[in-house]
This record gives structure tokens, sequence and C-alpha cells, in this order.
């Protein structure tokens, strides 16, 4: 999937997350395990298998709490026991529930003699001076009798049979049959879902999901029995549905669930939901959509709504003649039921299918078609558009043919569409065989850039991988969701490096791995793989964590194995011993290591496991004493002196050549660091690979040299990272007011810049790479007011505001932030269809500095209406880049923040990306304790996605060289609890240092001629 937009490079930055806290102030108590010893109550049924399987942590904490603790007869205290357990209950759910608590809790029969007046008194003044919680007096309770497994209520009063987050493993569906009348008048929809499962154990009940659907009726039917009515029970927190039985079903029989139902379409952008545009002639026409990941298809139609539970699918849809549809698989037929209904009904899907992955669309859409390796592959979107259409056929073709190719496994369905949804939240989603996109992530103007059709094609490139990645052999759980999302990644950029050299896909790849090196670095990261227990956690997975970093290590990997092909023919193993099935990262690994070369073997599992169990990355120091070498890793942690730091470490294959040969590849040497440190000759007289030592701690001197260098860079990566920095530095100047060093700040950008942006050329410019190099230098130089800058662009904005928008130029962001432009340019967005450049004016028409507009803006995109929804991440993150702008936007999130998340999902990229977005703009105390204080940041309201910082660009992103950093903390002398060295005030600045992209380091400064707030003549300036 492609989280959002890198446009307004959000990235979510994940909480540490502690399992065991979470799980204990959930908002429901979870089952006791007592399986295992309920043989020796015959009085009690024993729990379910399932119940065994998914016994939750915080379960063991709070039952062997009381049981294992091995008091004395005369100390044990039942009462205080009893109560410690009851806080704990109390605790999850306080915040959260009314008097009337909807679990039902039957306590086992025990009794308490009445305690003594000493016996009180003495607890009484325990309380008071809360040094003890216990009571004495208390027999023992029969340890022969269990708990009872604890469930919640569901609506209809009755208690529900499943307490867990995670479905029971009882059933697994086999094929759905599902049947959906949407009524695009009065925006709902029935349904009948017919469920084929296989029983896998002794079970009296059936646990699935569902969402927002008023169940109207409900058969069950038993292998070649007679169906026969049943009642559906419903647990609305969890969005499960149950069905109870009197008698065990039986492993090994089949059994059909058919559930009748009606719902709404979702006015969000998950489930099936829906859309609307204005066509040419300005009339509104409405369509219905899907989007299902990761947790949305519950929505549409009941279903088993995890990634392993996978199945077949045959869809019918009913619509009216004005309309058209599609889903997964080719249409079968068409069955004409009145004068204005049709049925189409599409071809039973020939693999098994995550339910994440099943999609339709009811539109009036429009495509063009090409066979591909006897695949039908066409690019559907609105009539108006279907001219924008030819590039993305073309570069799917191309990419198609590749992956065929390259994995040696023929894309398994028979036709692949790429369809352009008006209102599309994530840059695009991998459904299989129904690819939707954002329109500006499919189509491209004929005026469009070579700049602009690299985004289009990486995101082609990242869906089409996942049609083997992630649909073919999927994750078992979103722990694992790297090993759908990292892949993807990887291979879009590998793919267009062979497919379309042109794009120069090499420059972007680098600069996603700096901003996911940014997040990793940071305190609050989290591992590749790691424990998701919650639907907010779940909606975090999809971070620069799973993407940029699981395509990095993808990437070093690839770079480690001896032999060229070893990564192609481990992942080809992979691909074809699961396909079909659901995987976790052991079984990569385990297969690149099953690969035979005739060199030296390399345990992948053992090296690679190191790298996506825990957070972070290595600093590797590379010291030399004489003839003999020292590499010394540790955790490079970019955060405060007294952050927690591990004591991690990674097995790192350091890459060398000596001067016994050349720099030819062939010349290579690996070693692998895999302890503190290792030393020896062997490294004598060496040349390490770039990546391997360049992260390290170096003299502001070294980054001052650096720097200097700008005047004579030519190449486009070096240029814009010290750009990204340097403009981070001088925005937080600017929003603190401090003139003197905003002016002095300026001067240096211009000192550093100023030939390479005079240089710069106004025209045509056919290399992607250079392209890059003047966009990021031009804006910064008309955003300084460089006289020259702003006096062709205004004279180009002139041509184009004359030529009626037909003129190539479009409006410059700078410009836009004049108050007539931005009238022109709010007009403009209305009638261009070149997609692409509406965003583009509206990021401008989101730079302005006027208040008011600022203030109109926010409010119509939270409407969305003239502005869509789905921009208003884009749109606040303009703002907040702003000095007019950001702190309106800050009052804006909180003062809405209610509507924000009934639109967002809480711990989504959007939610992350508008989040990030104002507090990344903040630099003193007083704003940091009010983000601390602020309503978003309680965990138990909005999951653990206040902390995430990374920005996943992937698909359908625009690159993006706005700033980035997440966390700034500027502590001075001045400010209450201030960090002091050498008697001297600290200014600490977490996030990324202003370095080139070589370079990240811990540098310490003494400023005698640059200062921050704070710091004055030799003070210590500490970048971190």
């Amino acid at each position: 999937m492609d989280p959002f937009d890198s446009n307004s490079t959000g990235e979510r930055a994940n909480l540490p997350r502690n399992m065991i806290e979470n799980s204990m102030f959930e908002e429901e108590p979870d089952v006791v395990d007592l399986a295992k010893d309920s043989a020796a109550f015959p009085t009690f049924p024993a729990l379910d298998p399932d119940e065994v399987a998914y016994e939750p942590r915080s379960s063991r904490l709070l039952v062997r709490g009381l049981g294992e603790n091995d008091m004395d007869e005369d100390e044990e205290d039942c009462e205080s026991s009893a109560r410690l357990l009851g806080m704990s209950f109390m605790n999850r759910s306080s915040a959260h529930r009314s008097s009337s608590s909807p679990y039902t809790r039957q306590a086992p029969p025990r009794s308490c003699s009445r305690p003594s007046a000493r016996t009180m008194v003495v607890c009484v003044l325990f309380l008071v001076i809360v040094a003890s919680m216990t009571m004495t007096g208390c027999r023992k309770p029969n340890k022969t009798t269990p708990f009872e497994p604890v469930y919640p209520v569901s609506t209809n009063g009755e208690l529900f049979p499943w307490a867990q987050y995670r479905l029971p493993q009882s059933l697994h569906p086999l094929s759905y049959n599902v049947t959906l009348s949407p009524n695009l008048d009065s925006m709902t929809f029935t349904g009948c879902t017919v469920i084929t499962m296989i029983v896998q154990h002794n079970t009296k009940r059936i646990v699935l999901h569902s969402a927002g659907h008023n169940i109207t009726k409900a058969t069950f039917k038993l292998g070649e029995g007679e169906p026969r009515d049943v009642t559906v029970l419903e647990y609305k927190p969890k969005q499960q549905i149950a069905v109870k039985f009197s008698e065990e079903l039986k492993a090994g029989q089949t059994c059909v669930l058919t559930l009748d139902y009606s719902a709404n379409l979702s006015h969000t952008y998950d489930g099936f939901y829906n859309s609307s545009y204005t066509d040419k002639d300005g009339n509104k026409r409405v369509l219905a959509a899907t989007q299902f990941e990761p947790l949305s298809a519950r929505k549409a139609f009941p279903c088993f709504d995890e990634p392993a539970f996978k199945a077949t699918f045959l869809i019918k849809i009913k619509r009216k003649p004005a309309y058209m549809t599609l889903s997964n698989m080719p249409k079968a037929q068409t069955t004409k039921l009145s004068d204005d209904l049709f049925q189409d009904e599409f071809e039973k899907t020939s693999v098994n299918m995550s339910t994440y992955l099943v999609a339709f669309v009811v539109a009036d859409f429009t495509p063009i078609s090409k066979n591909v390796s006897e695949t039908l592959v066409s690019v559907y979107s609105v009539p108006e558009k279907k001219e924008h259409t030819d590039y993305a056929l073309d570069t799917a073709s191309k990419l198609l043919e590749f992956y065929n190719n390259f994995f040696e496994i023929t894309y398994p369905l028979k036709k692949l569409d790429l369809v352009a949804i008006p209102d599309f939240l994530a840059g695009a989603m991998e459904n299989w065989g129904l690819i939707t996109f954002r329109e500006t992530s499919l189509l491209v103007g004929k005026q469009s850039s070579t700049l602009e059709k690299q985004v289009v094609a990486s995101v082609i490139a990242h869906e089409l991988a996942h049609q083997w990645f992630g649909n073919l052999v999927t994750m078992s759980w979103w722990n694992d969701l790297w090993l759908n999302e990292g892949f993807a990644t990887y291979m879009q950029y590998m793919s267009l490096q062979t497919v379309l050299p042109k794009l120069d896909i090499g420059n972007l790849f680098l600069a996603v791995r700096f901003r996911a090196l940014d997040k990793d670095a940071l305190n609050s990261s989290h591992a590749v793989s790691t424990e998701v227990n919650t639907p907010e956690q779940v909606e975090e997975m999809f971070d620069s964590v799973s993407y940029e970093k699981g395509a990095s290590i993808l990437l070093m990997l690839n770079a480690s194995l001896p032999g060229d092909q070893q990564f192609r023919k481990g992942i080809m193993l992979y691909l074809k011993t699961f396909s079909g099935l659901n995987t976790d990262t052991d079984n990569l690994w385990n297969s690149l290591t099953q690969v035979e070369v005739p060199t030296q073997h390399l345990n992948v599992s053992k090296m690679m496991s190191s790298w996506t169990s825990q957070k972070g990355f290595p600093l590797v120091t590379v010291s030399r004493k004489g003839d003999e070498v020292t590499l010394t890793q540790e955790h490079f942690l970019l955060t405060s002196e007294n952050a927690t730091r591990t004591s991690s470490l990674w097995n790192i294959p350091v890459t060398y050549v000596n001067d016994s040969c050349s720099l030819d590849p062939r010349c290579r040497q690996l070693v692998t660091l895999e302890t503190k440190s290792v030393k020896g000759e062997l490294l004598k007289k060496s040349f390490f690979s770039p990546g391997v030592n360049r992260l390290g701690r170096v003299s502001f001197q070294h980054v001052l040299n650096l720097l200097n260098y700008m005047p004579n860079e030519t190449e486009t990566s070096p240029v814009t990272e010290a750009l990204l920095q340097l403009n981070n530095i001088y925005q937080l100047l600017d929003k603190r007011q401090e003139q003197y060093l905003v002016a002095r700040m300026k001067n240096y950008i211009m000192s550093l810049f100023g030939s390479l942006m005079d240089n710069q050329t106004w025209t045509e410019e056919e290399s992607v790479s250079k392209q890059e190099l003047r966009s990021a230098l031009l804006e910064t130089a008309c955003g300084l007011k460089r006289i020259n800058c702003i006096q062709k662009a205004k004279a180009l904005f002139k041509q184009y505001v004359e030529s009626n928008g037909t003129f190539r130029k479009s409006c410059s962001v700078w410009l836009l932030n004049q108050m007539k432009i931005g009238r022109f340019c709010s007009t403009s967005t209305d009638t261009a269809t070149y997609d692409s450049e509406k965003r583009k004016m509206l990021r401008g028409l989101a730079s302005t500095q006027d208040v008011r507009r600022i203030v109109w803006i926010l409010k119509a995109g939270l409407k969305g209406d003239p502005i869509q929804t789905q921009e208003l991440p884009l749109v606040i993150n303009a703002i907040c880049n702003g000095f007019a702008g950001y702190l309106f936007a800050w009052d804006f999130i909180q003062e809405n923040w209610d509507s924000l998340i009934e639109k967002f999902h809480v711990g989504s990229f959007a939610i992350q990306t508008i989040v990030k977005s104002a507090t990344s703009q903040f630099s003193t105390k007083a704003h940091l304790d009010q983000s601390e204080g602020a309503r978003f940041s309680d965990e138990e309201r909005s999951g653990s996605f206040g902390n995430h910082q990374a920005e996943p660009a992937v698909d359908g992103q625009e690159p993006a060289y706005a700033p980035k950093i997440s966390v700034i903390e500027v502590l001075t002398n001045r400010q209450p609890g201030a960090r002091r060295q050498d008697n001297s005030s600290v200014c600490t600045i977490v996030g990324p240092c202003l370095l080139t992209p070589f370079i990240q380091a811990r540098v310490l400064i003494k400023a005698r001629s640059f200062a921050l707030p704070g710091c004055g003549q030799g003070g210590s300036f500490l970048v971190l």
C-alpha cells in the first residue's frame, strides 16, 4: 500500500511498545488462561484451544500474581488480591465505561471471616499513609476452584463468546460469495455474504469481523444438512460478531454461514466508500470505491479480516445502467434484473486472497487497454482524463514483463486494472488485479515533467511488485508488514533502474533512505518486525521503518551476498516455496540461506535478524593505531544524553579493498562485525566502501569544510540534503523571531549556494536529477527573496496568467504567497484537469501569509468543499512551513481533533502527518509543554502514534525537500531545566544534523562565530 503522500513527507514514528503495559490498560479484560489445568475441575468445561493459544501476557500477570505467590497461611490476604485484580480491571476501563459495565464477572466461590476491629484500624492507617494495601484475617481461597473466563457483553445483553483482539483459529474460511447492491442516491447498500468454512478444531462458536452492518438474517448449514436460522451476537468495540452453538462443531467438518445485511456507504476513505467528482460540464458525478487495507474489509462484508485467513472470492454487484463495475477478476456475466438494474458477476478468484486485497468499484470510468504476456492490462479514469492514461499503461506493461521475467513466476490473473480514483487518501493500493490510485499517482498530462513521470512510475512499480510480495506471498500478521512494503519499495527502485533508467531513480532512493535514518535514530523508533496488538498499532506500522528501512536492509543484504545472483535466487525460492501462503521474517531469511553458492557461505538468518528484531542502527567507528585497525559499533541515537541507550549489537557486513587490488568489484572482501569491536591487521591499508564508516563523530571544522565545498558541488543529493538541513534551522530561527540570527543564516546560505542558484536555467530540463537540483535551489532562492529569482519568477508567472494557464510554467510557491496571485490560482484549481498541477497550486495557495486566507483554507479542507479533504494533510503541512500559519494550524488541529479522527483513522499516516507538521515547527519549552498536554497525546484515546517521525515516501509520493525535523528542542540557560556544559549555556537540537547526506554525526561545536538562541560567545552548540 502507498501511505498517503511523500510531498507532505510525514513519517510516522512508533512509540516504544511495551505490550504488557498496553494490554493491561486496554478497554476490556482479557480471557484468563485456565485451559491447561481445566481437566482438574470436571464441573467446568475446558476452554477452546484458541484461548490457550491467545493467552495475553496481561492475563498471566494478573492471575498468576494471585496464584503463584506462596504466602504463609497467616499472611495470605484474599481480599487484597481480589482488590488488586479489580483495580486492574477498573484502571483499564474507567476512562471509557459508564457505571453499567459491559462485562459480567462471576467470582469464584470463596468466603472470608469478618476482620477484627484491630485489623480494620491497622488497615485504615495503612491506607492513609499509602504504606500498605493488605489486610489480615482472610482464609486462603480454595485452590481447587478455578477462575472463570471473563467475556464482554454483546449488544443484545448476552455474553459475547470471545474476548481477544485476534480471531480464534477454530475455523478457517474456504470461500466467500458476496452480493452487493449499492444505492448511490441514498449512499447505502445491502449485501448477502455466504462464507464456506472448515472446522480446524472442535468449537462451539464462530467469531468473525463485521463493522457497521445491520444484519437482518443469518442462517447456518453444517455439512450436507439443512440451513437453520441462528442468532448473531455483536461486540462493537472489537468489530466482531459471533454465533454460539449448543453442540460442538467437529474438526474436519465444513459449514456455511449466510448473512444478509444493510449498511451506509462510508463517508471517510476506507471500507466501501462514496466518492464524487465534477465533470467538464460542471455536473457532480458520484461513485463508490473500496480501500480495505489494513482493517476495513469488515466494513463492506462480514469476514475473517486478518491476513492469514486466505480464501477465494466470488463477487456480484448490482448497478444502474449508467455505471460500470470492476473487481479483482474479469467479469463473467451481466444479468438484467429490470429496466433500471443490472447485476455484474465476476469470475471466482483463481487464487486464495487475504480480505484486505479484495476490491470493487462502481463508477462511469473509461479504460484504455493492451495485452501483455497473456494478461489484459487496463488503465481506468474519469472520461475527461482518458488522454492522461497513456504513460501509465506503457509503464505498467513494461514493468509487468520485467517482473514476470525477474521472478520467473508469471502474474497469475487474467487481467490487471489500474484505476484512478478522484477521492483516494493513500497514494495507491495493491488490490490483486485491481490496483487503485490517487489521480496524481497515475495520470500524467501531456505537459508533465520528467520529474512528475518519475513519481507515477515509482508508484506503479511499487504496486506491481506487491502482486508477488504481499499478494502471492503474504505476511501472517501485521507485525511483519515490512515483508510486503520493504520488498515492494526495494523492487520499485531496482526495477526502474533497469526498465526506465532515464528516470534516474537512484537519487530518490538515496533521499528516502536518509529520511528513514532520521526516524530510526530516534529513541521512539521501533523494530522492523515488532509486536502489534491494537488497530492503532497496526495503522502505525505503515511508516518509513517498514518501507524505507526494510528496503535499505535488503539493499545491504544484496550487496553483501557472494555471487551476483544469490539474492535473486533466494527470493525466487521464497516466492515459489510459499506461493499462496502466509509467512514470517524467518521464512525469508531461511530461503536466502538455503541458496547454495560456490564461494563463502553467509548465514543470512543470523546476520539479518539483528537488523529486523531491534530498533535503530549502529554507528561504526574505525580507528587506526600503527598497523592495527579497530572497528567498534554502538547504537546511534539522535537524542538527549539522558535517553535510554541500548547495548544492542548488529551483525554488520563490512566490505573493503586493500592496496593489493584495485577498486574493481571483484576485489571486494567481506568481514562481519558481530561483536562490540574487532581488531586486527586484516584491514591494514584498507579503503572502506561508502556507508560503512561515514556515519561517525567528526569535528565541526569538518562540517564547515564540507559545506564550504557546496559552491563547487554539481551532484544533486549533497546539495539538496544540505539545503534541507539549513532550511530547517532558518525556518525555526524565523519562527522564534531571532531576526539577527535569521539575517546571518540567510547570508550564510547565500554565500554557499548563491553561485549555484544564479547558474540555474529556467528552460526545459530533461534530466530528472537536474530538475530536482534546480527545484531545490530556486525554491530556496525565491523563499529567501533573492532579487533575480523573484524577478524571473514574476515574469514567468505573468506569462502563465496571460496564457490562461496554457503556458508551460506553473505557479511559483513564493509567488502564491501574494494575495492577488493566490486568488488566480484558487480559481485555476477548479478548472485545471492536470492533477499534479492542481496539487502544486493548492500547495502554493496554502503557503500564503495572509492569516484570513489561512483560516479559510483550513476550514475548506476540513469541510471538503472546494478543497478535497484528502488534501488536508498537504494543506496543513504547507501552512505550517510558513511563518504566519503554523500557530493557526496548531489551534485548528486541537479545536477540530474529533472531526479529524472521524475522517482519518487514529494512528494513520494522514493523522501522523497532520500532527507532525504542526509540532515540528516548535522550538521552545512552552510549546513542548503545550504539545505534551495536547489531547492527541493521550494514549488511551489515540494509540501510540504521537512520537512517530518517519516519512513513508513510496507510493504516489512526490519527492520533497521540505524541512523534516520532527522533534526539535532548543534548551538554553534562560529556560528551566537547561543542561550546562563548562558553565556555559548548552543549545541542544534534537533532529537531523546539518550535514550532507554522506555524513550524519554528533558534533560538539565551540560557537565563536556561529550561534543559536541562548548561545553567546564561547558557548557550546551541541548537535545530536
